[in-house]
């Protein structure tokens, strides 16, 4: 893995290679000068080679414009669009610009399509050069365990016309993919015979994108009520889910259970009172089973940024969730209920940017919460940052290395979702029958490869 660089930091030193030229006469020559381009350079911090001469560029992308007479330079217009620059990163031989994601492409007028006009006072000039739609960006996957035969969602943006899926192991699909008119998600089919983990890559007309690397990532699993992972339990308390709690009948459309699964709200208890917290909890074995650092550093490095590294679950619910209720995710059971801070997350996902959104699914889909959203790893100190170490560190230091969940519905406001002190709407808690399942507790790595139009360079891993 290479360390992302910051693109900005390249910039600087490429203006300080620069020389810079500045005129308050607004008569200077300059204004009239030809103007000259000779070549274009993709600047990319991530690249093997961060100064590329290159046919064409995409939108979003950082360029360089080589010529000359650039000084004194008023406008620029990219397949006819007005496009912001910075003149501190102009001078009379180099332009530095980045290519709006504004820009039309395809639908630029036939007479400025693939062009670059530079204008000044006196003079303008006109470089023809491809300008290419954004490369695709790949945000989620609907379920990262799917079962052969089911339904992958894959969420993002510039997902136009998806050609080819290609999953761990190489094994490529070009049949049946349908893509979102307007990019945002494509539909394909799970083939038969995966049995590696990684990224799913995908190709069409905007070129390429990968997701992050947790695509069947078995390695990871802590608890499937299956085999893998122990569950724990203990005394007689009505909270406690014990194994004769757990469902195996097959539910969900599309994307159906898996074996065994955990209902938060067992058969024995009809519903939940309002303003109560620690209304069930199910809980792996913890002390002396749980092995988080020899079963997980081997495929994520323990010194892995805590937001490259994630809580993934499946969950199902049928009928519509909202206004109540939540589950807290545990990573020790230290933790009597109703906290929003130390090493736990609240899931709250009937709110959506801030407005109650009845959340429903109707099969099962995939959940991930990065480490960095524990509300114990969320706010590092100045000059301090978390890695997965931290994370493996807590629970061995804990007492009861028991890792789990607990369905609660107490009272609580908008600013303990957000962390915001001024989202002062209030969530009353009612009493509610809601039927939550989930399965496949696992950790899994959010390294996410980088596209590039430049396939002989070694690709890069986005942080």
């Amino acid at each position: 893995m290479k360390i992302q660089k910051n693109i900005w930091l390249l910039l600087g030193v490429l203006i300080a290679t620069m020389g810079f030229y500045a005129c308050d006469d607004d008569d200077d020559p300059a204004d009239s000068s030809p103007i000259t381009v000779s070549a274009i350079y993709l600047q990319d911090a991530e690249s093997e080679v961060p100064d590329r001469e290159v046919p064409f560029a995409r939108l979003g992308q950082v360029i360089r414009i080589e010529g000359s007479g650039f000084t004194g330079l008023r406008k620029i217009y990219v397949n006819g669009y007005d496009t912001y620059f910075n003149p501190v990163y102009v001078t009379n031989n180099n332009i530095l610009l980045r290519l709006s994601r504004n820009t039309p492409t395809i639908d630029a007028e036939d007479n400025v399509r693939n062009t670059i006009r530079l204008v000044k006072t006196g003079t303008e000039y006109v470089y023809e050069f491809e300008i290419r739609a954004a490369a695709p960006q790949i945000s989620k996957l609907s379920h990262t365990l799917p079962q052969p035969g089911e339904p992958l969602i894959i969420y993002g943006s510039g997902l136009v016309e998806i050609e080819k899926v290609v999953f761990p192991g190489n094994v490529e699909v070009t049949e049946g993919i349908v893509s979102d008119e307007d990019g945002e998600f494509v539909t394909v089919v799970v083939p038969a015979g995966l049995t590696e983990s990684g990224s799913v890559y995908v190709e069409g007309a905007n070129g390429g994108a990968y997701s992050p690397a947790y695509f069947n990532f078995r390695e990871g699993i802590i608890l499937d009520f299956d085999g893998n992972g122990q569950q724990g339990y203990w005394g007689d308390a009505e909270s406690m889910i014990v194994p004769e709690d757990l469902k195996s009948e097959v539910i969900g459309t599309g994307n159906i259970s898996q074996g065994t699964y955990v209902p938060h709200r067992p058969d024995r208890i009809e519903s939940f009172g309002a303003n109560q917290n620690r209304l069930t909890e199910v809980w792996t074995a913890g002390n002396d089973v749980d092995d988080w650092r020899g079963q997980l550093t081997p495929h994520i490095p323990a010194s892995t940024p805590v937001n490259q590294v994630a809580f993934q679950f499946d969950i199902y619910v049928p009928d519509a969730w909202a206004n109540t209720g939540f589950l807290k995710i545990l990573l020790i059971n230290s933790y009597n209920g109703g906290e929003w801070s130390g090493y736990t997350y609240n899931y709250v996902p009937w709110i959506v940017e801030k407005e109650v959104v009845p959340f429903e699914t109707d099969g099962w889909v995939t959940v991930t919460i990065p480490f960095s959203e524990f509300y114990a790893f969320s706010e590092p100190e100045e000059g301090e940052s978390f890695t997965f170490e931290d994370v493996l560190l807590a629970r061995e230091n804990a007492t009861y290395k028991n890792f789990g969940f607990y369905f609660e519905n107490s009272d609580f406001t908008l600013a303990d979702v957000t962390g915001n002190d001024s989202d002062e709407t209030e969530f009353i808690s009612s009493e509610t029958s809601v039927d939550v399942y989930t399965d496949n507790w696992r950790v899994v790595p959010l390294e996410q490869l980088v596209y590039t139009d430049f396939p002989a360079e070694e690709e890069t891993t986005e942080e």
